[in-house]
């Protein structure tokens, strides 16, 4: 009897062997339902739907304020300008355009006005941006090498490009006043007599040109002392081996290795002086945007404003408006020519 009961009574290891097994049917549970299994398997597919549209379709969500604002802001009064060109229409009635083909274009060859207003910009353009750039380049030079408060220097280079250009052609207005400006009281000191700079034609451009080189030179030569503490000092150091000076090692180093951002300072520099519009317009002081009593400083900006909103022309305005961007697009032609030019010499050398 007891021999029946030791053989029907299981062993211990046969208890520790199916105590295992009787948990893991407990964990696993009820079987699942096919249909609840189905919806899981479409609910990871939608979830892994979305996250695809969500990845591919959110960058160009994050762009697109840009282009709304470009598209509303930008590129329609672009084209409406060149559609309002096409045709006779004033200001007063912006909506009654009479059709007129390229007259507007054709006026302009013939407008001594567009011509003195287009030389002026060139004269301007030039005064303004070679001692400007010159100035920018000898400065970042100098800040290029350690000196004692360089970031007190360097704040102080940008200060003037922070300034409102209303209130730095009101001061250049005093400084160059025809009675009481302290540049004629430096001349009186030397013995020259008083310079009316309003109402001359070379000297209102140089005063104007004067403004625009103070206020952007420190702008320019912070890009130039970005672009030289990007030049590898092993550069200047084999230049020194080899006995070159500091001027030598500025003309031979430092000059090549700047001309992408020379060309870049260029550029834009040539196109701030084409549209060059609040100096000279503060500078004629109450005469509005004729640009002096003879025009002698009257930019391209000024006779687009003084023909669409003193005249009211907004179609002749509209072709200025037109033929100052065939300008900018004729100088970014001209960029890309030079920059591929260097890039080939480059590759030559």
């Amino acid at each position: 009897m007891a021999s029946e009961f030791s053989a029907a009574a299981p062993s211990p290891v046969e208890e520790g062997a199916a105590a295992p097994a009787s948990g893991v049917a407990a964990a696993a549970g009820p079987p699942q339902d096919p249909g609840s299994q189905a919806a899981d398997r479409r609910r990871r597919e939608r979830r892994s739907r979305w996250y695809r549209r969500d990845v591919k379709w959110s960058p160009y969500a994050f762009i697109a304020p840009f282009f709304l604002f470009f598209a509303a802001f930008g590129l329609f009064p672009l084209l409406y300008t060149g559609w309002a060109s096409l045709h006779r229409v004033e200001l007063t009635a912006p909506n009654d355009m009479e059709w007129i083909g390229l007259r507007n274009y054709t006026r302009l060859l013939d407008d001594e006005f567009f011509w003195n207003a287009l030389q002026n910009t060139f004269t301007i353009g030039i005064l303004s941006t070679v001692p400007q750039l010159l100035m920018a380049l000898g400065i970042a030079h100098l800040l290029n090498y350690r000196l004692r408060g360089s970031m007190f220097f360097r704040v102080a280079a940008l200060t003037p490009y922070a300034t409102s250009v209303a209130a730095a052609t009101l001061v250049f207005v005093m400084l160059f006043g025809r009675d009481y400006g302290m540049i004629n009281w430096f001349l009186s000191l030397a013995g020259f007599e008083h310079i009316d700079w309003q109402n001359g034609t070379f000297t209102s451009q140089l005063a104007v040109s004067s403004i625009v080189v103070w206020r952007w030179t420190g702008y320019n030569a912070l890009i130039y002392l970005a672009a030289m503490q990007s030049i590898p000092s092993d550069l200047y150091e084999s230049a020194a081996l080899d006995g070159a000076s500091r001027w030598q090692q500025f003309l031979h180093v430092t000059l090549p290795s700047l001309r992408p951002t020379i060309l870049f300072t260029v550029v834009v520099s040539t196109i701030g002086a084409i549209q060059l519009f609040g100096e000279p317009l503060l500078f004629n002081g109450g005469g509005g945007a004729t640009g002096g009593s003879e025009h002698q400083f009257q930019t391209l900006g000024l006779y687009l404003y003084e023909q669409g909103w003193t005249n009211l022309h907004l179609g002749r305005a509209s072709a200025i408006a037109w033929a100052m961007f065939l300008l900018l697009i004729v100088i970014g032609l001209v960029s890309l020519a030079v920059t591929r030019w260097l890039r080939r010499g480059e590759g030559k050398a």
